[in-house]
């Protein structure tokens, strides 16, 4: 079953007039939580999974090719029908976090879906016993079966790591009151967090979202009120962090796995010694990236020293723009038809047929995600719309992970899902082609230093911040596995991170060292975060190749979508003569932003 790709999103607080924003029509999925479908789907659930385990349990190494083609379809069905039913009620919970009875409904599917397939777990625990003779064979003597084997290559390359049947058994079973259950404890405190600036009173996405506001009070006010509340709640938070820590290390060291980063490395499959690199590279380019432009910004804002609630600031040649849902709309469309107008086929149902969710609303979640719900269906893109410039740029950035996700879906089930080193290709390709588009329609030089400023931002939160977080879970991991970490101690290692990435042009407010607190990718999806500098490297270097002015580079940018996750990322990136796992690689994406900053120093002289 698949997960929503979770992003955070940057937009403004307040309502404006944006349009018609639109909302899920999740009927697609099913029509309500007593839909007859849904029944019908978990009674076919509960037949077919114990039906399959005794079919096959005891047997997998006894089976022919053809056999095992069956097996593969019939497990993928089963994947199929308990994906639709996740989608849907975590669809719905996301709509209103705070509805006890959606948060119900969800949290009995999720029991209902984890009894049912328990009678599974035995498929991957056999299938990495199966020799290698046999296994070899399965792949040798079908063509169809052969189009699975990185499946279960992958599968495989967690062998060394797998416990007994019975452990593997008890750690399904106990998830939902694991892990699971420590996530929507985050998510129902987060998504009542109430936070009151200028007389009104605000959830996460609307205060964080004042950050950005031309007024710089106004950025004081909600920055010093977040830390305010955020302190008011740290024990809960620590509690959430120390135990989903512990939780992974007990795991971890029952599974033999070297570092608390190796599971998430070989989910991503993508070699530890490549992530290191890309680490290396970023933390090297901080002082001629993020200090080099933060200085720059120093000076545009006329302040002796930036505070953090100037970090995301509109310049002050800024205007205070609202970018109605139409307009973004348009302005997306628009650049995915100049790369290609298949691009822009693929996202207009988005619009048309409700498969997007903007509107900010009391209770939804924040942030901004695009879930594949699963093949036989369509994805469905959530945001917080406000009317911003980077709205826009979210807008871009999600249509490109549901773009992605669609043509994936030709694999089907098993084959569609990527890797999220690779899931954020086509997300941060999407928002580059609306970059340009919008950089080339510059009226004069200050609108375009405008968005070259704001492109460096965000290229600096997905690139040069998301490495900071990757340190601070590194270093948090690291620290828990000596004993319990009192909030400070977590305030600490936060803080040790923050001052190196974002350089001297800063001064930290009392306060700033519990913004962690809030980030829900250390709690749902440890050590996620270097997927999107990853991504962001990778983008710039395939940008460049476009640039270039290969010709035959459409094509094969749709082949590498449309591959899902059915190739590595070697094989992906070899048509267009690129190699992740060659160190210098990463510097051609950071040149991409070095070479941002000239342009933006050069327009100071």
């Amino acid at each position: 079953m698949k997960s929503p790709v979770f992003d955070a999103s940057a937009a403004s607080g307040g309502k404006k007039n944006l349009g018609d924003l639109p909302e899920w029509d999740l009927s697609d999925l099913y029509t309500a939580e007593d839909a007859p479908e849904l029944k019908r789907d978990l009674e076919w659930l509960a037949q077919e999974c114990p039906a399959f385990a005794e079919a096959y349990e005891g047997k997998l190494d006894t089976l022919t090719p053809d056999q095992m083609l069956e097996v593969v379809h019939r497990y993928e069905a089963i994947d199929r029908v308990a994906g639709r039913i996740m989608s849907f009620a975590g669809l719905r919970y996301y709509q209103l976090t705070v509805d006890p009875g959606r948060a119900q409904f969800m949290g009995n599917m999720q029991q209902q879906i984890t009894d049912i397939m328990s009678s599974l777990v035995f498929f991957s625990l056999e299938l990495n016993r199966v020799p290698d003779a046999a296994y070899d064979a399965w792949f040798a003597g079908s063509k169809d079966l052969a189009r699975y084997k990185p499946v279960f290559d992958r599968m495989r390359a967690l062998k060394p790591y797998q416990l007994s049947d019975e452990l593997e058994k008890f750690l399904h079973d106990q998830s939902t009151v694991g892990a699971a259950a420590w996530n929507r404890l985050f998510d129902e405190t987060v998504a009542g967090l109430e936070f009151e600036v200028n007389g009104e009173v605000l959830g996460m996405e609307g205060v964080a979202n004042l950050l950005s506001e031309q007024n710089r009070d106004t950025r004081e006010a909600a920055a010093r009120k977040i830390a305010s509340v955020l302190g008011d709640h740290l024990n809960i938070f620590s509690r959430v962090h120390n135990t989903l820590a512990k939780e992974k290390a007990i795991e971890d060291k029952w599974r033999k796995m070297p570092t608390p980063q190796t599971g998430r490395h070989l989910s991503n499959h993508v070699e530890p010694e490549v992530v290191e690199a890309l680490r290396n590279a970023v933390v090297a380019a901080y002082p001629r990236l993020s200090h080099r432009y933060y200085e720059l910004k120093r000076g545009w804002l006329g302040l002796d020293k930036m505070q953090v609630w100037d970090r995301n600031a509109p310049l002050p040649m800024e205007s205070e723009k609202v970018v109605t849902w139409p307009e973004a709309r348009q302005t997306v469309l628009d650049a995915y038809a100049g790369f290609d107008p298949k691009m822009a086929e693929i996202a207009e149902p988005f619009f048309t047929k409700g498969w997007i969710d903007a509107e900010v609303k009391p209770g939804k979640a924040p942030g901004a995600f695009a879930h594949p719900t699963v093949t036989d269906v369509h994805p469905y893109v959530m945001l917080n719309y406000l009317g911003k410039p980077r709205d826009v740029m979210t807008l871009a950035h999600e249509l490109g992970h549901g773009v992605h996700q669609v043509l994936a879906a030709e694999q089907g089930e098993l084959l569609s899902s990527t890797p999220l080193t690779l899931a954020e290709t086509a997300s941060v390709f999407g928002e580059m082609l609306t970059f340009r588009k919008l950089l080339a329609a510059a009226k004069d030089d200050a609108e375009r230093k405008v968005l070259l400023a704001g492109k460096v931002e965000d290229m600096i939160n997905t690139v040069v911040r998301q490495i900071a977080f990757y340190d601070f879970e590194c270093k948090l991991h690291a620290a828990r596995a000596e004993g319990e970490l009192t909030p400070d101690q977590i305030n600490e290692i936060w803080m040790s991170v923050q001052g190196e990435s974002l350089g001297p042009a800063f001064e930290f407010m009392e306060g700033y060292e519990t913004f962690w607190a809030y980030i829900p990718h250390f709690v749902h999806s440890p050590f996620y975060v270097y997927a999107y500098a990853f991504g962001d490297g990778l983008v710039n270097a395939l940008y460049a190749a476009y640039e270039e002015g290969d010709a035959d580079f459409q094509a094969k940018y749709f082949d590498m979508l449309k591959a899902g996750g059915s190739k590595h990322h070697k094989e992906l990136l070899a048509p267009f003569g690129l190699d992740a796992s060659d160190p210098a690689f990463w510097d051609k994406g950071l040149n991409m932003i070095e070479g941002f900053i000239d342009e933006l120093e050069a327009m100071e002289g």
